[in-house]
Parts: C-alpha cells; sequence; structure tokens
C-alpha cells in the first residue's frame, strides 16, 4: 500500500487544468470545443523574446543561472520597475522564478510560519487558497456582503486576527476581471504597514485594463522606503505577453526576504531556465507595442461579451474592467433538474453545448461560472449562443454545433 500524507491529500487538484485536459480529449475525438476556461492569450510569443532566446541557445552556454535569476534579467525588471510603478529597485529586492506561481509560493513559503492566516478576497484565484495550506498555514476568505466582486476595508479589518501574516490582492482581478480603486488600494496600503501585515500584490494582469483607467501601483500609496514597506509585488510574463509557456516570474520586496526566497528556492528548483529567462528578459526590453495590441482585443472580447451576456434573460453580469476573464451570475438557472451547483453546470455546459467554462464554487463564488475571452469574438458569439441553447426556455429549439443539427429536448 502507498502512504500518502496528510497534507498532499487535502491540496485540490487544479480546476483550469482538469478542464482544459476534458476538452482536449474532446478535440481528439473530432467535437467541436470551444474553451472559454483557459487563462491564455492566444497570440505568438513576442519576435524579441523568441530572438533572445534563440540566442542563448545557439550560443550553447546554457548552464545554472544565480538562484535568484540572470544579472541581465534582474536588470531588465529593475528598468520595468522604474517605468512602470517609479520605484527605483536594487538587484537585491529582486528574484526571479518559473513563473509568478512559483514567485508567489515562495513569498508565502518565506513570510510564514505554521498555523498563520492569510487574508484571500473573493473571488480569488484557485491556487491561493491551496497554496496558503501548503505551508501548513489556514486562508481566510473575505467575501463582499454587498454581493459586488469590489472587497471593503472594514470587512477586510473584521477578519484579520493576531495570526494574520498576509493579505493578497489581486487587481485586476483574476476571476472577476474587477479593478479595485485607488482609494481601496491606498487604504489596504496604509492598513497593513500601520499593523505590520505582509501585503502581497499579485500584479501578473496590471496593465490589462480598460476604458482609460490608469491603476496606481500600490508603491505609490507608501511613504516607506522599499526595505522598511510591507509591499511585495508578484509579477512575470504570462499575461502581458502572452507567454504562459515560457514560465518566468518575479517578486520584488525587501532586501532580507528576497534572501530568505532565493534559499528556498536554491533548495527546491535551483533557478529559472536561462534560456526562458533570456526569452522574458527580451520581451521586456523589446517593443511593448504587443501588450497594448493585447489590451485592445481583450477590451474589444470584453465589450463582445457583454453585449452577447446581456440579451441572455437571467444572466447577471459585472462588467470586469480589466484582464480577460468575467464572472456571470447564473444562479436564475440553479439548482435545475440538469445541476445542483456551479460544478454540475459546467459539467453540463461541457456535455451539452461543448463549452468549457470554470465553476464560480472554484473561486469562492458559488452560482457564478468563469468566463474567458481570450479567444476569438467569434468563438464568444458561438459560445454564448450555445450556452443560450442549453438553459434559456426562449432561445432557438435548433443550434448547429460543428456540423451536427442538434435539437433541444430537455427544457
Amino acid at each position: 500500500m502507498t502512504y500518502l500524507s496528510q497534507l498532499a491529500r487535502n491540496i485540490a487538484e487544479s480546476p483550469t487544468f482538469a478542464l482544459n485536459e476534458e476538452a482536449r480529449l474532446l478535440r481528439e475525438r473530432g467535437e467541436a470545443v470551444i474553451n472559454m476556461s483557459i487563462g491564455e492569450p492566444k497570440n505568438k510569443a513576442p519576435i524579441a523574446a523568441i530572438l533572445s532566446s534563440v540566442s542563448k541557445i545557439v550560443s550553447g552556454d546554457v548552464k545554472y543561472s544565480p538562484p535568484d535569476g540572470t544579472p541581465s534579467m534582474k536588470k531588465a525588471i529593475i528598468g520595468y520597475m522604474g517605468e512602470n510603478y517609479d520605484q527605483n529597485v536594487a538587484p537585491e529586492n529582486v528574484i526571479v522564478s518559473s513563473g509568478a506561481k512559483q514567485s508567489l509560493f515562495n513569498a508565502l513559503f518565506a513570510i510564514l510560519n505554521p498555523q498563520d492566516e492569510v487574508i484571500i478576497l473573493a473571488p480569488y484565484w484557485v491556487s491561493y487558497p491551496e497554496m496558503v495550506k501548503m505551508c501548513h498555514c489556514v486562508p481566510v476568505i473575505v467575501t463582499p456582503d454587498d454581493g459586488s466582486f469590489h472587497p471593503r476595508m472594514d470587512e477586510i479589518e473584521r477578519a484579520v486576527s493576531s495570526y494574520t501574516k498576509a493579505i493578497i490582492v489581486n487587481s485586476p482581478n483574476n476571476p472577476s476581471g474587477e479593478v479595485f480603486c485607488d482609494d481601496f488600494i491606498a487604504q489596504i496600503v496604509d492598513f497593513c504597514e500601520r499593523k505590520k501585515i505582509h501585503l502581497i500584490m499579485d500584479d501578473i494582469y496590471h496593465k490589462l485594463v480598460f476604458d482609460g483607467r490608469r491603476p496606481a501601483p500600490a508603491y505609490r500609496h507608501t511613504k516607506q522606503d522599499l526595505e522598511s514597506s510591507m509591499i511585495l509585488v508578484v509579477n512575470g510574463v504570462s499575461k502581458l505577453y502572452g507567454m504562459t509557456g515560457f514560465r518566468i516570474g518575479w517578486v520584488v520586496a525587501p532586501r532580507n526576504m528576497v534572501a530568505v526566497m532565493t534559499n528556498v528556492q536554491a533548495q527546491t528548483t535551483s533557478c529559472a531556465s536561462v534560456v526562458l529567462q533570456a526569452a522574458a528578459e527580451g520581451a521586456l526590453t523589446g517593443m511593448q507595442s504587443i501588450v497594448e495590441s493585447l489590451r485592445l482585443t481583450f477590451q474589444n472580447n470584453r465589450d463582445v461579451l457583454m453585449q452577447e451576456l446581456r440579451a441572455f434573460s437571467g444572466i447577471r453580469i459585472n462588467k470586469p474592467g480589466g484582464t480577460f476573464y468575467a464572472l456571470p451570475d447564473f444562479r436564475a438557472y440553479l439548482p435545475s433538474a440538469h445541476a445542483k451547483d456551479s460544478v454540475e453546470l459546467a459539467n453540463y455546459l461541457l456535455r451539452k453545448a461543448l463549452v468549457v467554462t470554470v465553476p464560480g464554487k472554484e473561486f469562492g463564488m458559488e452560482g457564478h461560472l468563469r468566463l474567458s475571452y481570450a479567444g476569438s469574438a467569434k468563438d464568444i458569439t458561438t459560445a454564448i449562443e450555445r450556452i443560450k441553447w442549453a438553459l434559456d426556455p426562449n432561445a432557438p429549439n435548433e443550434i448547429y454545433i460543428g456540423d451536427r443539427k442538434l435539437i433541444r429536448d430537455w427544457l
């Protein structure tokens, strides 16, 4: 018999990876699946990233890098911080990791002791609670009482205890697309610095904002220098540059904290790949037009999605201010004979409509579904048409999915 640790058995499977795998298998069988679950831009990697990585490979000098990142990659991040955060950063304040996910885990592992608590704002990215639990700590979920996706300071303050060690803030937010207002960021920075609570800013979508908004970085609201501030910034190249497969992220934090994270990384993955760091460096220092191009594409896709969902009786939707996600409320169709909750609803839509969504339950928002609009406008329109056909009695009774004509006989 194989014995597994209780800790390992308590870590949940990633729902997005599981759904994407199911979609892949359906596609291999020739099914006309539309995947609205994956958080992945469809663009090709920037040419500057490709050329930089190829140059590194061709040189043949592909060895270990320092555990905290190559000097040139850290220099690129320092330049990025100066340009986008108006922050002077030293190399000792930066650690490069194999993706923002590892960066976030390294940060949590460096600051938490067993049984510490971490405030997580719902709706939240699915991995936050699991990472906290992997550190033998307690995720404390704070859900807005008013039914919105925007956190409120009074609710956060009520959830804080003597065990609270950190608060994770992700704005623009995955899964809702909500962009937190500057007043809230200012308040939470002030609160964390007064209470000596680490404020982890997950900024992976920070430039993917719409409608002319320009959210201020958290650093703008502190009077502390980088070494004294409670702010940690996590970022990476996956979302802004559509480089999800390159797996390069970083943390900017006080030097003593980066030193500990470097030790953690040195004893686990050793370092991020020098080839992939070269690619990320190329993206950061090359032409930045790809970021604006992606942002405009997502804003247009957001508008298409909103137009389609507004014509969908029973669906309520908060207009996303950024990212490429929306979290519409499907509770008008729950519970039903076909689905009692968002998990069953997602499975039902995959079976009937061949549309992949992610259950809101995984993000702390039961009754909702996360829809990614990172694909094409045509896919968005077709997917919503299929979902309406599967759920809404007022929708036409017949539909073509792929080359097959289907007749709804269950509503």
